[in-house]
This record gives C-alpha cells, sequence and structure tokens, in this order.
C-alpha cells in the first residue's frame, strides 16, 4: 500500500489550500482514510478523517474551516482548507487505516504567512 500525498506550499493568512493523497489500492478498502498534522515538538493529531460509510470527522480546531472529501474513482482523499491561520502551519500527513494497521504517506508541508 502507498499512499502519494501533495498539494501543500506556501499561502497567506485566510487563504485557502487544497491537499491530495492518491492511493495505490480503492479507498474503499480502508476502515478510514484522512489527516494528521505535526509541528516541531508535538505529537501528530488527526486534522480529519472518513470513516466506513463516508461519516466524516474534524479536529475541533479546524471545524468549519476544513473539508476532507474522496474521489473514489481516482482512489483519492482531499483535504480543502479555507481561512487559514499561522497555527495551521504543519506538515501534514496522508493516512490508511486497514484491520488496525496504519498506512502514512510522505508528509507535504502547509506554511501560512504572510
Amino acid at each position: 500500500v502507498q499512499l502519494q500525498a501533495s498539494g501543500g506550499g506556501l499561502v497567506q493568512p485566510g487563504g485557502s489550500l487544497r491537499l491530495s493523497c492518491e492511493t495505490s489500492v480503492s479507498i474503499f478498502t480502508f476502515n478510514a482514510v484522512g489527516w494528521y498534522r505535526q509541528t516541531p515538538g508535538k505529537q501528530r493529531e488527526l486534522v480529519a478523517t472518513i470513516i466506513t460509510g463516508g461519516i466524516t470527522r474534524y479536529a475541533d480546531s479546524v471545524k468549519g474551516r476544513f473539508t476532507i472529501s474522496r474521489d473514489s474513482a481516482k482512489n483519492t482523499v482531499y483535504l480543502q482548507m479555507g481561512s487559514l491561520k499561522s497555527e495551521d502551519t504543519a506538515v501534514y500527513y496522508c493516512n490508511a487505516r486497514r484491520a488496525m494497521i496504519d498506512y502514512w504517506g510522505q508528509g507535504t508541508l502547509v506554511t501560512v504567512s504572510s
């Protein structure tokens, strides 16, 4: 299983950015797919996830600003990020979970700065 993340970059506060994560197998083979983020010295934290049945969950800090979605035809999960803040600056990791096993993509850096 391979996960390929893309879409990070530099964006100004208040701006938007979309992350993509393409999986090497059908996303429906996973119990959950989503995004985590990590900053130096801190633990990796959940940002958003889609679980079986299409139910979505978000960290409180991103509710109303971020939207997670999937395109099964492309085996891709997206994270649309809006109203970005400096505290959203982090390395974002794509995650897929199947039978208690976590698969991770390479991180993609998102920097929110003027």
